[in-house]
C-alpha cells in the first residue's frame, strides 16, 4: 500500500536550522496544576486569566513570586520584580486555543485548565481561514495588540496541541475507525490541521521568539524555540497508523522548524522509539512518565530526552524515594548531558520538601558531572 503523505505545504522556516547546546546540564522545571494555585494562592483560571492584558501581566508575576517565596534558592521566581507582556499562560500545562479557534466549546474554570468539550463534527474537513475568523483569535489577537501597545515588546507563547490531539477534539474517537475506513481523508484532514498549526505557531513566534514555553517549560534552558509538537494521543493508536497519517508530518516540521521536538506524556512512548528514529533531526523529545528510556536512548542516541516524572507518584513518595527515581531515570536516559527534569501538573497535596528534593536531586547530579 502506497504512503498516504498529506498534501500541504508549511510557511517558511523560522530562524536557524540546526540546536546548539543546552545553557545549563540537566535543566529542570515544573508545573503546578491549577488547583494547587487555586488551593495556596487564590488564583482563579477563568477567561480573563487567559485573556484579560492586565490581569495576563498580573498574574504571570505573582506566579514568579509565589515560586520565588518557596523555592527561589534552586533559582524559581527570576521573574518575580518584571511585568512581562506574555501571551499565554507560561506556568500552566494547558492546550485549548487552537480547539476553540476550530469550533471546540472551551469552559474556563476556577480551579481547573480550560476544558475543552469535543466538537462532534461528522466531516473530516475544516475551512482553514474560518480559525483566523474565529472569535477566539479575534480574543487572543485584541490581547497581542494590547500587551504590545502597553509593553513595546512581546513574549511567551501559547500552548497549541497537536495534529491527532485536534482531530479527536474536532471529530471524537470516531477518528480511529476513519483511519481505517476512510485513510485518503483521514490524511487530508490531518493536512489541514497542520496547516492551521503551522500558520498560528509561525505568527507567535515571529511576535515572541518562543513557540513552546507553554508546551514545557524546559525548552526555556536552549538557545533557540524549539517547535514542540504535542502528541499526547499517540497512546490510542497503532504504530503503523502513525507511520502512515502523523510521521510524514513530523518528518515535514524536522526539516523546516527547527529544533524540532515531540511531546509524548503518556505511558509508552518507547513503543514508537523505531518509528521516531526515522525522523533526521528528532532535537527534543517529552518522555512521559512510565517511558522506557533505555529503549529510547538506544533509538536516540543523539536527542536530548526530557524525563517526566509522575506528577501523582510525586506526592505520594518521600523525598528520599524521589531522589532515587530521578538518579535511576537521569541514568537510564544515559546521564545527565543530554537529558532534562520536568513534572508537570503537580496537584495541591504535594508538599514544598516534595518539590524541592526534585530540585536538589538534580543539583547533586549536575555537580557529580562536573
Amino acid at each position: 500500500m502506497r504512503s498516504l503523505v498529506p498534501v500541504w505545504e508549511f510557511e517558511e522556516p523560522i530562524g536557524i536550522i540546526t540546536m546548539k547546546a543546552a545553557e545549563m546540564l540537566l535543566p529542570v522545571e515544573i508545573v503546578l496544576a491549577p488547583d494547587w494555585w487555586h488551593a495556596h494562592t487564590g488564583m482563579c483560571f477563568d477567561r480573563d486569566f487567559f485573556f484579560h492584558p492586565v490581569r495576563r501581566v498580573e498574574a504571570e508575576r505573582k506566579m514568579e513570586q509565589v515560586l520565588y517565596e518557596r523555592w527561589g534558592n534552586f533559582g524559581l521566581g527570576r521573574d518575580r520584580d518584571r511585568d512581562l507582556p506574555l501571551v499565554g499562560a507560561t506556568h500552566l500545562a494547558a492546550g485549548y486555543l487552537l480547539s476553540e479557534m476550530l469550533g471546540c466549546h472551551v469552559e474556563y474554570c476556577d480551579n481547573r485548565p480550560p476544558t475543552v468539550h469535543p466538537a462532534g463534527r461528522e466531516e473530516l474537513s475544516i475551512d482553514e481561514e474560518t480559525a483566523f475568523r474565529s472569535d477566539a483569535f479575534r480574543r487572543f489577537e485584541k490581547l497581542i495588540d494590547d500587551l504590545k501597545t502597553r509593553h513595546g515588546y512581546l513574549v511567551g507563547d501559547t500552548n497549541w496541541g497537536g495534529v491527532l490531539n485536534l482531530g479527536m477534539d474536532l471529530h471524537g474517537q470516531m477518528l480511529l475507525s476513519d483511519m481505517i475506513e476512510q485513510p485518503e481523508q483521514v490524511a487530508s484532514f490531518f493536512g489541514q490541521l497542520g496547516r492551521v498549526i503551522d500558520r498560528f505557531v509561525g505568527m507567535v513566534e515571529r511576535e515572541t521568539g518562543s513557540s513552546s514555553i507553554s508546551v514545557n517549560r524546559n525548552v526555556l534552558h536552549f538557545s533557540e524555540p524549539i517547535f514542540l509538537h504535542s502528541e499526547c494521543s499517540l497512546t490510542m493508536i497503532s504504530v503503523s497508523h502513525y507511520e502512515r497519517f502523523l510521521l510524514p508530518l513530523d518528518l515535514a516540521w524536522s526539516e523546516c522548524r527547527r529544533p524540532f521536538g515531540i511531546h509524548y506524556c503518556g505511558l509508552d512512548p518507547h513503543r514508537f522509539a523505531a518509528s521516531f528514529a526515522k525522523i533526521p533531526h528528532l532535537d527534543f523529545l517529552d518522555v512521559g512518565w512510565g517511558g522506557n528510556l533505555k529503549v529510547l536512548r538506544a533509538a536516540l542516541p543523539n536527542t536530548f530526552l526530557n524525563i517526566r516524572l509522575s506528577p501523582v507518584e510525586i506526592v505520594r513518595l518521600t523525598p528520599e524515594e524521589i531522589a532515587g527515581t530521578v538518579r535511576r531515570l537521569v541514568a537510564d536516559a544515559g546521564g545527565p548531558a543530554q537529558a532534562g527534569v520536568c513534572c508537570i501538573n503537580i496537584d495541591r497535596n504535594v508538599t514544598d520538601e516534595q518539590i524541592a528534593a526534585i530540585f536538589r536531586t538534580v543539583e547533586e547530579l549536575k555537580k557529580e558531572a562536573n
